[in-house]
């Protein structure tokens, strides 16, 4: 058995496939088959002569993902989109698929997210699906190669991490747990352990939003670094993202041709990247006749006029502290701002890391918990790493999906998770 992706070796000799039928056409005497099995699609042609009369005649009804085994000679054909062609000497069928629900045209969305099982099938979610691969790869190989340890956080909390309004709580036996919102307290206390780590699995956010941004299940990778301070995380969250992008321009062109994506935007994403105080960016929004209260969060039309003044991702750093959550450490040249960092991606899809440095002051992080009114006992584990051997430390997380949407050039980032979770969508 041979795979599609691999046709090119093999010019002038017989294969056999095991696959699907992506779409059948026929000029008479001669079917035209398109044949997926997951690693690419290459059409096929066969006429009565090659598999006999009654062969021919089954084949020519072949539905639309029926499952089918063919044999046959490849041929070089620079016409075709992976330069190879197949001359079927047989056909076997393994199954006949029922009518498929989604035929080659176009469907509304609602429909196709009701069928995203079967959807995952189509050319672009198999680039989208193949492109998120190489971005978690990518990400792998980063930070293993750098000498970071993989430390996996619990799904299971006992306490919010960004905030009490977006947790999904679940029932512990007798107990209240939630599902992580992310894995930087544990993460904290490994780099206490090990010097430098990163977690790398799925959190939830309870929100309850319905924009193109959003999901309520998600991949973060979060790393953590013992001994680093605010310039070390965005020094590395650079390296990070350009390593990402390369990797994906050098592995995925055929993908993101599929996708019709811009690559020379991708290709502008170099270091260094602009680096903008809070401060000076609420300067820009006056200058470029954006309205922005001084001292909110930034939201998504903040992004989005970021994205449009930008082609590369752009470093906003030291955010008020009133806007972030409890464990950030103040700047010591002006308190009321946080040593941290958003890197907002260009072309209007937002935040996709989020960090910086960490409180390590017991006394300061034990009041911001109880200025927030968060349950000081659910904490006392996380002021124990301020109590024995505390360090300056830090780190950020980088969600999954909102990097493979920026990448692919996707309009929605549901179409960036295999099965996505969004509010009032947990089906299928």
């Amino acid at each position: 058995m041979s795979y599609i992706s691999e046709l090119k070796n093999f010019i002038g000799q017989s294969v056999t496939i095991k696959g699907w039928l992506y779409n059948l056409r026929s000029s008479g005497k001669i079917l035209f088959l398109q044949v997926r099995d997951g690693t690419g699609i290459v059409q096929s042609v066969t006429s009565e002569k090659d598999i006999g009369h009654e062969r021919f005649r089954e084949v020519e009804k072949i539905t639309q993902e029926s499952s089918l085994i063919v044999t046959g000679t490849v041929r070089e054909d620079k016409r075709a989109p992976d330069g190879v062609e197949l001359t079927l000497s047989d056909v076997k069928i393994v199954h006949m698929a029922e009518p498929y629900p989604i035929a080659l045209q176009a469907h509304g969305v609602g429909f196709l997210m009701e069928q995203r099982h079967l959807w995952l099938r189509s050319r672009k979610q198999v680039a989208t699906l193949r492109i998120r691969a190489e971005v978690i790869r990518a990400i792998r190989d980063f930070f293993d190669d750098r000498g970071f340890v993989l430390v996996d956080a619990p799904i299971l909390t006992p306490a919010a991490c960004e905030g009490t309004t977006t947790l999904f709580e679940v029932t512990y036996f007798d107990d209240k747990a939630y599902l992580s919102q992310s894995g930087q307290l544990y993460n904290e206390a490994a780099a206490m352990a090990l010097g430098k780590v990163y977690c790398f699995g799925p959190t939830f956010r309870a929100e309850k939003s319905k924009t193109r941004k959003h999901l309520m299940e998600f991949w973060m990778v979060e790393p953590e670094i013992a001994y680093a301070e605010l310039n070390d995380i965005m020094e590395l969250s650079e390296d990070f993202i350009t390593h990402i992008v390369s990797r994906v321009l050098e592995n995925r062109q055929e993908d993101l041709k599929v996708l019709e994506r811009d690559t020379k935007l991708l290709e502008k994403v170099k270091k260094p990247f602009p680096r903008i105080s809070y401060s000076e960016l609420c300067d820009l929004f006056e200058k470029w006749g954006h309205k922005f209260q001084r001292g909110a969060d930034l939201g998504a039309p903040e992004e989005t006029v970021i994205g449009e003044k930008f082609d590369t991702p752009v470093m906003v750093h030291r955010f008020p502290m009133a806007v972030k959550a409890f464990y950030m450490k103040p700047d010591p040249a002006a308190p009321d701002f946080a040593l941290c960092v958003d890197v907002i991606a260009p072309e209007g899809y937002g935040e996709i890391i989020g960090g910086g440095q960490r409180e390590d002051n017991l006394a300061h992080l034990t009041e911001r918990i109880k200025e927030q009114k968060l349950p000081l006992a659910a904490f006392e584990w996380y002021l124990d790493l301020r109590r024995y051997g505390s360090v300056p430390h830090g780190g950020f997380g980088l969600g999954v999906e909102r990097t493979v949407s920026w990448l692919c050039g996707s309009e929605h980032i549901r179409e960036c998770i295999p099965f996505p979770r969004m509010l009032y969508k947990i089906y299928p």
